[in-house]
C-alpha cells in the first residue's frame, strides 16, 4: 500500500509541475502577438508582475490534477500500459484544453478566428508534451524494475488442482514481463506429485493466509464449480482488498461483474464489484460533499425543530448513534434522530415494523417522511456514507443474511448510502426474508451504477419523502 501511495504521489507531483512550464510558454505565446513583447523590460519582469500569470500558476495545477483524477489516471499506478497512458494523456489534454479555451483564449482580442484555433492547439500541445514525457519516463522505469525482478506482484492461485496447473503453466513463462510472483496455491487437497508451487493450505484458510502474507493478486482457477461456491469465494475476496482474476470460461457464471483484460498474453478476467467509471466515481464523491454540506446548512432550522419535537415527545437523547458495517466491511457510527423509546434494543437487536410499539408517536411521523435519516448527511460529509448506496446494516443481521445469501457481502465493496435502489423499490425490511429480497435491487445497483442512476434514485426518494410514503 505504501508503495502504491508513493507512486501515486510521484505521478501527481509530476503532473502538477508539468503545467507550470506549459502555462509559462503559452502565456508568452499569447503575448507575442501584442506590443507587450516589444517592451524594453525583460520578459520575466512582465510575467511576475502580471496577476493573470501568477493566478494561473496557483490554480492550474489543481485544475489539471482534477482532470487527470477524473480520467482515472491515478486509480491504478502499478501496472500501466504505455500505449493506454499515451491515449489517456491525449484525451485529458484535449478535454482540459477545451475547458480552458472558454475561460482564457476567448478573452483574447484577435483579428482572425484561426488565431483562436492556433492558440488552442498550442495550449493542448504544450500541456500534452510537458505531461506525457515525465509520465512515460516514470512508467519505463517501473517496467524496467519489473523485468529485473525488483518489482513483483505476489499472487495466490486457488481452485482445483487441474485448473491451478493450467493457469500456472500460462503465467509462468510471462512472469518476468508481468511481475507475477506466484507464492503458492490453495486447494481442497495437495498433489504430492506436483512441485511447481507450494501448497499453502485449504481454501477455508484464505483469510488467515492473506492476513499473514502480502498478496496483491488472487487468481481463481476452478475448472468446474457451482454458482454458490464461486459467489461465496468472490464475496470473501472482495472484502480482503486484493485484485481478483478468474479463468475466462467462467464468464457466464459471474456475468455482470467481470470485464476482460489481456494481461501479458495471458487471458484472465478481472472481477469488479462496481462498474462505475473512475471519472463518475470522482464526481459522485464531489456531489456527496457539496450536497451534504449544503443540506446541513439550509436544513439547520428543520434540524432544530425535529430535535425539539424528539425531546418533547419522549424521554431520552435526541440522536440515536449505532454501529453499522460499511465499505470493505469496516464498522462506523451512523447518526439518526431517535424514533424509538430508550433502550429499545437493550437485549437482542430487532428489526422494526409498522406496528412496532417501540416507535414513538413523533418517531412514526419522522419515519413516514424519512426525517430520522437527515443527520446522515454528516456521515456523508465524513466519508462513511454516500448519498446513494446500499443501506448499511448491523453485523448481527449481516451474519444471518449471509447464511441465506452469501453474496450479500458484495454490498460492502461500495459505500453505503442514505437512500438506495432497494429503499426506493422495497423500503424498510421487517425480517431477514425481506432483507434478502431487497438485496436483489442493491446488487442490480452495483452492477449498473452510474451518476444518472444515482440522480434517478435521489429524485424518486424526494418524491417518496414529499408524499409521505416511507415504509
Amino acid at each position: 500500500m505504501q508503495r502504491i501511495q508513493r507512486k501515486r504521489a510521484l505521478y501527481m507531483l509530476g503532473d502538477a509541475l508539468a503545467c507550470m512550464p506549459a502555462w509559462t510558454l503559452f502565456f508568452l505565446y499569447r503575448k507575442s502577438e501584442t506590443p507587450w513583447i516589444y517592451n524594453q523590460l525583460p520578459w520575466h519582469s512582465h510575467l511576475f508582475n502580471d496577476s493573470n500569470y501568477l493566478w494561473g500558476l496557483l490554480v492550474l495545477p489543481l485544475f489539471w490534477l482534477s482532470i487527470h483524477a477524473l480520467s482515472g489516471y491515478y486509480k491504478e499506478v502499478d501496472r500501466k500500459s504505455r500505449l493506454m497512458e499515451l491515449f489517456r494523456t491525449i484525451l485529458a489534454s484535449v478535454a482540459g484544453g477545451l475547458i480552458l479555451f472558454f475561460f482564457i483564449i476567448l478573452d483574447d482580442t484577435v483579428f482572425l478566428y484561426t488565431d483562436y484555433y492556433r492558440s488552442l492547439a498550442v495550449l493542448i500541445g504544450l500541456q500534452f508534451g510537458f505531461t506525457w514525457i515525465p509520465r512515460v519516463v516514470q512508467t519505463i522505469r517501473y517496467h524496467a524494475q519489473i523485468r529485473s525482478g525488483r518489482l513483483t506482484f505476489p499472487t495466490l492461485l486457488l481452485g482445483d488442482i487441474d485448473g491451478i496447473k493450467e493457469v500456472q503453466a500460462k503465467l509462468n513463462p510471462q512472469r518476468f514481463l508481468s511481475g507475477t510472483e506466484m507464492l503458492g496455491y490453495l486447494s481442497a487437497e495437495q498433489d504430492p506429485t506436483w512441485n511447481e508451487l507450494p501448497w499453502l493450505g485449504k481454501i477455508d484458510q484464505l483469510e488467515d493466509l492473506l492476513n499473514q502474507q502480502s498478496v496483491d493478486d488472487v487468481v481463481i482457477c476452478f475448472r468446474q464449480t457451482d454458482h454458490v461456491t464461486l459467489q461465496q469465494l468472490i464475496s470473501r475476496l472482495h472484502l480482503l482488498g486484493v485484485r481478483i482474476r478468474i479463468r475466462p470460461d467462467l464468464y457466464d457464471i459471474t456475468s455482470g461483474t467481470v470485464r476482460f483484460s489481456n494481461i501479458f498474453e495471458t487471458p484472465l478476467m478481472e472481477v469488479h464489484a462496481l462498474k462505475m467509471p473512475p471519472w463518475q466515481q470522482f464526481l459522485k464523491r464531489a456531489m456527496d460533499i457539496v450536497v451534504s454540506g449544503i443540506m446541513l446548512v439550509i436544513l439547520s432550522p428543520l434540524y432544530l425543530f425535529i430535535a425539539l419535537r424528539v425531546k418533547l415527545d419522549s424521554r431520552g437523547p435526541v440522536f440515536y448513534n449505532h454501529e453499522r458495517i460499511g465499505l470493505n466491511g469496516k464498522s462506523f457510527t451512523i447518526f439518526k434522530f431517535r424514533s424509538m423509546v430508550v433502550n429499545a434494543e437493550s437485549h437482542t437487536p430487532r428489526l422494526s415494523s409498522d406496528s412496532d410499539r417501540r416507535i414513538t408517536p413523533w418517531g412514526r411521523t419522522m419515519r413516514k417522511y424519512r426525517l430520522d435519516e437527515l443527520p446522515q448527511f454528516y456521515n456523508v460529509l465524513r466519508g462513511n456514507m454516500s448519498l446513494v448506496g446500499p443501506r448499511p446494516e448491523r453485523a448481527y443481521f449481516i451474519e444471518q443474511i449471509t447464511q441465506v445469501a452469501p453474496h450479500y457481502r458484495l454490498l460492502h465493496r461500495v459505500k453505503p448510502g442514505i437512500t438506495s435502489w432497494g429503499q426506493v423499490k422495497f423500503g424498510y425490511a421487517e425480517n431477514i426474508d425481506e432483507m434478502v429480497e431487497r438485496l436483489k435491487f442493491d446488487l442490480l445497483y452495483i452492477h449498473n451504477a452510474s451518476l444518472l442512476l444515482d440522480l434517478k434514485i435521489m429524485l424518486h426518494t424526494f418524491l417518496i419523502v414529499v408524499r409521505g410514503e416511507g415504509k
